[in-house]
């Protein structure tokens, strides 16, 4: 049976989740806001488990990070800690993305703490050029890409 909750009272698109998770069951959720406008204004955390069984909430945040005045984002994208481990937790690791600020021109790529309550910063690393909006992104591990071209 298929149910439509809705899951937080915000705009959120670009959902995400660890990759080790696609097609199990998961409890946590990555999304970019689209609050006040259209534009990724910041990225939220939704527990979606177990206890969402009852459907009483309306909002299942709990963590966001919001980029400030003028600075928006791309989709969010889940990097786990450690993929090949069975013991990790399904979210013990980073949330990446990109921030463009409108006022300054300048963009970033962020590097956020996945277990943080605020999705605390742990890395921004200037970018040379803006990337644009609405650009989708995928992380790749070195050893896969050396993998994938062969021995």
């Amino acid at each position: 049976m298929v149910y439509r909750v809705p899951v937080s009272t915000r705009n959120v698109e670009f959902g995400s989740v660890n990759p080790c998770y696609v097609g199990r069951k998961n409890r946590f959720v990555y999304a970019g806001i689209g609050d006040p406008t259209p534009k990724i204004s910041g990225v939220v955390k939704l527990d979606v488990g177990d206890e969402m069984a009852g459907w009483t909430r309306r909002e299942s945040a709990v963590a966001c990070r919001m980029f400030g005045p003028g600075c928006f984002g791309g989709e969010p994208f889940f990097v786990a800690k450690d993929p090949g481990s069975s013991e990790a937790d399904e979210d013990d690791g980073y949330l990446v993305t990109y921030v463009h600020n409108e006022i300054n021109g300048e963009s970033r790529f962020l590097v956020m703490d996945t277990q943080s309550p605020e999705l605390e910063i742990v890395a921004a690393v200037r970018l040379p050029r803006r990337v644009p909006y609405g650009f989708h992104g995928l992380f790749v591990r070195e050893s896969d890409l050396r993998r994938a071209s062969g021995p």
